[in-house]
């Protein structure tokens, strides 16, 4: 067997369940579950008639680089969305999910030869990130996330000696759990780091299109150009369409960017036969050439957001955040920590929610996820709003 898969850790919901596995909920609520970064908007129409009228295609062999008409798709959504222009045949590449591609993509770019091999990661973060570096023969490295600073990675905390060993940073705008957006100044601060130490930055999107503010989130093919950047070296970018259109069970995205690197990466994916089927490729590009259908999922969760947060607010620490579906509330003030705080509620009341802590790593001396909750406002707003009423008077049994 691979030794290397002796260094995974148990991944969080693992972790979780093993936790509360001695709990019996109470029968008097129908369980909630706000654990799962699910999506449960509908699917649209338009994608499950695509899928419908294409069915031809699962009597053929899919391309690995995708279908000519695909790439164009996705190249015209980033210029509508950021204003890129990429070349299709190039710059862009169909994936099975951001999960497998970022996977995929570490296995590509790190070279395990090379003594230290490091990858950086922000902490609290996504675990694919460190077990896609585990398994490439890596050592990961952690930016923990600072509440001062609207949770932003604190890539300073890095030492340089690490960074001299660093091939692969990971970074994730909108950020899973926090909600936070990386401003320009930290993408400044990235691709110095970049071109002085020659590593990739891989950044995961998957977020971007579900924000609460006016502004869409900043892209990091988009401040790339905006830095003069135009060749995107050594920047590979991820998306995908579970999030934006509400169709996890497609599997289905895109990585765009670094064309040299692309070409590697589209090289493994020949090998590793990781293609997009015909048939999902054909719902894929009327997915990304349709914009209505994003507009109208982000605004479900605006109005969800909006009438959730107010009232978590009474009683947890938690603000409505800059983008993504997840609330990260703090706990302490309520004189428990995350994981009993997860178990109490689970335990009186039957709502699921994921202790913080199980998402970060102990790093710098501190674990950054110790003390709050990472709530998933994936379900039709009635059901989120009774979860956040069994919240509050949970809180309120603690003494909020």
């Amino acid at each position: 067997m691979n030794p290397l898969l002796a260094k995974l850790h148990p991944y969080p919901f693992e972790r979780l369940r093993a936790l509360t596995r001695d709990i019996t909920p109470n029968p008097e609520y129908k369980p909630i579950s706000l654990g799962i970064g699910e999506p449960r908007h509908p699917t649209p129409e338009l994608i499950k008639t695509a899928i419908v009228e294409n069915l031809k295609g699962l009597a053929s062999y899919p391309a690995t680089a995708g279908e000519p008409k695909l790439r164009q798709a996705m190249v015209d959504w980033v210029t509508r969305r950021y204003g890129v222009v990429l070349d299709p045949a190039t710059q862009v590449l169909p994936v099975n999910g951001s999960r497998e591609a970022l996977f995929a993509f570490a296995q590509t770019v790190i070279d395990p030869t090379r003594p230290g091999a490091t990858v950086v990661c922000p902490n609290p973060f996504y675990q694919i990130y460190e077990g896609a570096a585990l398994l490439a023969g890596a050592q990961t490295a952690f930016a923990n996330s600072d509440p001062a600073r609207n949770f932003a990675a604190d890539w300073d905390a890095i030492p340089e000696e690490t960074w001299a060993r660093t091939q692969l940073i990971f970074v994730c705008s909108p950020g899973n759990p926090t909600g936070a957006v990386m401003p320009m100044s930290e993408w400044t601060k990235l691709f110095a780091l970049s071109d002085k130490h020659g590593f990739v930055i891989a950044s995961d999107e998957c977020y971007s299109e579900i924000y609460f503010r006016d502004e869409p989130p900043l892209g990091a093919l988009e401040a790339a150009l905006q830095l003069g950047r135009n060749d995107f070296r050594n920047l590979v970018v991820f998306t995908s369409l579970s999030k934006r259109s509400n169709v996890p069970g497609m599997r289905s995205g895109f990585v765009a960017g670094d064309a040299a690197i692309l070409k590697n990466f589209l090289l493994y994916r020949t090998y590793h036969g990781s293609a997009m089927s015909p048939t999902w490729q054909q719902a894929s590009a009327v997915a990304w050439s349709d914009e209505q259908h994003v507009v109208d999922n982000r605004e479900q969760y605006r109005r969800k957001f909006a009438q959730v947060t107010p009232l978590l607010s009474e009683v947890l620490d938690v603000a409505l955040p800059d983008a993504g579906f997840y609330l990260w509330a703090g706990v302490s003030r309520l004189g428990v920590d995350d994981v009993a705080f997860a178990r109490g509620l689970l335990a009186q009341y039957n709502v699921a929610v994921l202790p913080g802590s199980l998402l970060a790593r102990e790093a710098h001396g501190v674990n950054p996820g110790a003390g709050r909750i990472r709530m998933a406002l994936v379900a039709e707003t009635d059901e989120c709003l009774e979860a956040a009423q069994r919240i509050v008077a949970y809180a309120r049994s603690l003494g909020a």
